[in-house]
């Protein structure tokens, strides 16, 4: 079966969240690889014998008809390879993890949620797929599952290669993840890029592992983006407050506009604030950043740094500092507006891997999380919707201008031109 293959089944008038459907993709993909894997390791051990003109005698022959495995979250079609001994001894491959007949996983609700990921070290791969197909499933080997890994880190290496220049990216959202996952001593830190093109359709453009949001490590990230071909400079990236990415940013895309992330934003300026005072000054910040002009929200604006700069004026001088980019959305379409002004698209994206890696273990290898990590962020990105209000991306790369999310008609140019005719 494809990797690439990924067969969404429903009932008529079935409602199937994002979630179970990354689950059931994650399952489908995962007992794919993990079968092709088993079958390579069976053709390995089997390379020595030949036919008699000297050719291989077990060799790959096709796929037996597909079937469906019944789970909690619905049926996940199965394709078993086969192979075809040239010898005539009869010598057939049987997969441990997937045997002949099996029809019905069992314990899927309590395996599925941490499958895809949580197999990733030998004991649990071996454990989650017992509990998927029972006990049969202990026949697959560690060498199998290293097999697995290895494949994973592979995808993720050439990925991270890919040519951008094919597209005109927009957009770029940019943050710094701390995965809960552990390698060496450490934990793991993704530098994280997410881009929309003039289609309105968002992709991961890195996930690399930056050790610290410095300047340094996001300068690397972003020169790596431009060598690929993200040559014309996007025309507004959305980030946090780590001043690493700023900094990089102006170097290599000094044209881009910033627009500061009001989620983090908020919670920095709250930070600052007793928790008594906490509901009113959220409340006071939703004013701003939820106004429909510009000049509502530098109302807004002064409104709260008059409510709290007597006694709190940590909390306004880290609001006051970022004035400028916490309002660069205003000049860019209103439709845009939920997407831009915050990281969501990656917070988002990233709450669902945090919770299907927080309790995974023995993974020594930095590259082993990173294809991973990878692996699971190329199944969120399949789930996710075109930008709305994406037919005014092309006035954005235009240069047309907006004025409060409006986007200003041209002057008429008509009578400039008759004048100099006349004369």
């Amino acid at each position: 079966m494809s990797q690439d293959t990924v067969v969404r089944f429903r009932k008529k008038d079935e409602v199937v969240d994002p979630l179970t459907e990354l689950l059931r993709e994650g399952a489908q993909q995962l007992i794919s690889q993990a079968v092709g894997a088993e079958l390579q390791g069976f053709l390995e051990r089997h390379a020595g014998r030949l036919d008699e003109t000297g050719r291989r005698a077990v060799v790959r022959n096709g796929y037996l008809p597909g079937r469906e495995v019944l789970t909690g979250i619905g049926p996940v079609r199965v394709e078993l390879p086969k192979v075809r001994d040239r010898s005539g001894a009869g010598t057939c491959f049987r997969s441990g993890l997937v045997p002949p007949y099996v029809r019905r996983a069992r314990s899927v609700e309590a395996v599925l949620p941490w499958l895809y990921l949580k197999g990733v070290s030998t004991g649990n791969m071996q454990e989650a797929l017992v509990a998927l197909l029972g006990e049969q499933a202990r026949g697959l080997s560690a060498p199998v599952i290293s097999r697995l890994k290895a494949g994973w880190t592979k995808e993720y290496e050439a990925w991270r290669r890919r040519l951008l220049g094919k597209e005109r990216w927009v957009y770029l959202w940019a943050d710094g993840i701390y995965s809960s996952l552990r390698a060496e001593e450490t934990r793991l830190c993704l530098l994280v890029v997410i881009g929309v093109d003039e289609r309105g359709q968002k992709h991961f453009l890195a996930i690399e592992d930056g050790m610290r949001e410095s300047t340094e490590s996001w300068r690397a990230v972003l020169g790596d983006l431009k060598r690929r071909g993200l040559k014309l400079a996007p025309k507004l990236a959305v980030g946090d407050g780590a001043l690493g990415f700023w900094g990089a940013l102006e170097e290599v895309f000094p044209e881009t506009r910033h627009q500061r992330c009001w989620v983090h934003k908020s919670a920095n300026v709250l930070n600052y604030l007793p928790k008594a005072a906490q509901p009113k000054a959220k409340s006071m910040l939703h004013e701003i950043w939820m106004a429909e002009t510009r000049a509502e929200a530098e109302r807004a604006f002064e409104r709260f740094l008059a409510t709290y700069s007597a006694k709190y004026p940590k909390a306004t001088e880290c609001l006051a500092k970022d004035r400028k980019s916490l309002l660069a959305f205003y000049d860019f379409p209103a439709e845009h507006w939920l997407h831009i002004r915050t990281t969501n698209p990656i917070e988002s994206s990233f709450a669902t891997i945090r919770h299907r890696t927080e309790r995974t273990q023995g993974c020594a290898s930095r590259a082993t999380l990173l294809g991973l990590v990878f692996k699971l962020a190329m199944s969120a990105e399949k789930n996710w919707r075109r930008l709305r209000g994406f037919e005014y991306l092309a006035d954005v790369v235009r240069g047309v201008k907006f004025v409060d999310g409006v986007r200003q008609e041209k002057q008429n140019q008509t009578k400039p031109r008759l004048q100099q005719v006349a004369a």
